[in-house]
């Protein structure tokens, strides 16, 4: 890599990608640059190169890496697979399963508890292979940061789950109403949505809760972070290409994989999520494609993998600053996602509110999902401060504004137009987009 010795970079990002033959021959040199400040490439010509392989030079917050990158997440070792994330995969199967739960009205609170704090062995879900697993969600909720604010947040899930039980079901057949809990029907025969007393589908809450605090805060707060991927001796080993006893994957990229498997886990591809999503995920792989189908927010999905990709390829050649890096713009990156469904849904509720005659069931579904993607903001990252864009303290504020329950106040049956917009505006302008964005 003589060449990266004649890149200067100063305060500006420059994507060289060169194509190298199996023999000595002239290349020819791509050169993009965006100026922030000054950029100079002594090099601007050609070079002459021997090479047996295809070597892509990308910069990754001003890092550069100089090894190849799998167009998908396929990575092997003598022939064998090296990527392995089937506990993720067990445990979004389980939440999914609860979150179904939540929607059927013959569930016991012992039986929804159960099925978040699974015990091996026990009867909980109606997969055999989940029954005998010795995973569980719970204990993968919220748990990287203090034990307070852990036993807070599976506090939080549990309550929605009793309010579930406790006041939705019983009134199953009963039409909702401003302090009753019911069904409400969307407007034109549309579908039927069930509330607690003040307007909050409890299902979506914990749904999209667990985006957050099951799935965001595993990956970006938890393996992909350097201190979980450093850990031990997995630098040396790493660098030493040392496995694990019988696998085939070294302790470090497993640790990588888990957090991609959090993501990717119930995909119908997983080494071509992009392509082949699949329509099983209930969780962010879900929410990554519906942000990256709004023309605001393109390339979405591609641009997460992509980091995922080079990520996982940095570890394998033990090149740290260049994982770090693709870290950081996973956690930007999905962090974002949040933030975006957060801002979108506070902004559709919003927006049904202000119609001459609101479709409250339709407001309360906008609003209840709104709801779990705030909540899940505190699960966030972002790269530049090492915290999440917004505090558990600034979340639970937040959702006191949208979702008012002091003073005789009835949550989404009383919230107001102004409330929402400015929650919406607020979220969106921390991730650096707009209210119309949203």
């Amino acid at each position: 890599m003589n060449l990266l010795k004649q890149i200067f970079i100063y305060g500006g990002t420059v994507s060289l990608i060169f194509l190298l033959s199996c023999e000595e021959e002239t290349v020819t040199l791509i050169e993009e640059v965006i100026v922030t400040d000054t950029v100079t490439v002594i090099e601007t010509d050609t070079v002459t190169v021997i090479e047996t392989d295809t070597v892509t030079v990308i910069d990754i917050d001003t890092v550069l890496i100089g090894f190849a990158v799998p167009e998908t997440y396929l990575f092997t070792r003598d022939g064998d697979t090296t990527v392995s994330y089937s506990g993720q995969t067990t445990r979004l199967k389980m939440a999914k399963e609860m979150v179904s739960a939540l929607k059927d009205e013959t569930k016991t609170i012992a039986q929804l508890l159960a099925m978040f704090d699974h015990q091996e062995g026990a009867s909980d879900f109606s997969d055999a292979d989940l029954n005998a697993s010795s995973k569980q969600v719970k204990n993968k909720t919220g748990n990287n940061g203090t034990a307070t604010n852990a036993a807070a947040i599976r506090a939080d899930l549990e309550a929605w789950m009793t309010n579930q039980v406790d006041s939705v079901f019983p009134a199953w057949s009963n039409e909702a109403s401003k302090g009753l809990a019911g069904y409400i029907q969307e407007a034109g025969g549309g579908s039927t949505r069930y509330v607690n007393q003040n307007g909050l589908e409890n299902n979506q809450a914990v749904n999209k809760a667990l985006i957050g605090a099951l799935v965001a805060d595993q990956v970006l707060n938890g393996y992909l972070t350097p201190a979980k991927l450093n850990s031990g001796t997995n630098e040396a080993d790493q660098a030493a290409q040392t496995k694990v006893d019988g696998k085939s994957y070294t302790n470090m990229e497993h640790y990588w994989d888990e957090g991609y498997g959090y993501i990717y886990g119930l995909a119908a591809d997983g080494i071509d999520p992009v392509t082949t999503p699949g329509s099983n995920d209930i969780f962010m792989l879900k929410y990554i494609g519906k942000v990256d189908s709004d023309p605001d927010f393109a390339e979405t999905a591609d641009e997460l993998h992509r980091a995922f990709r080079e990520g996982r390829a940095a570890v394998v050649e033990a090149e740290f600053e260049a994982r770090d890096a693709a870290a950081q713009h996973i956690a930007k990156t999905a962090s974002l996602v949040i933030g975006v469904r957060a801002a979108h849904y506070l902004k559709a509720g919003q927006t049904g509110l202000a119609a001459t005659t609101p479709d409250m069931a339709g407001v309360f579904h906008d609003l209840s999902e709104g709801f779990g993607f705030v909540y899940s903001l505190q699960f966030t990252l972002n790269p530049e401060t090492g915290a999440p864009y917004f505090s558990r303290e600034e979340v639970m504020e937040m959702l006191s504004k949208i979702y008012p329950t002091s003073g005789g106040m009835r949550g989404f049956w009383d919230v107001t137009q102004s409330d929402l917009q400015e929650a919406a505006t607020t979220i969106a302008t921390a991730f650096g987009f707009t209210y119309e964005n949203a």
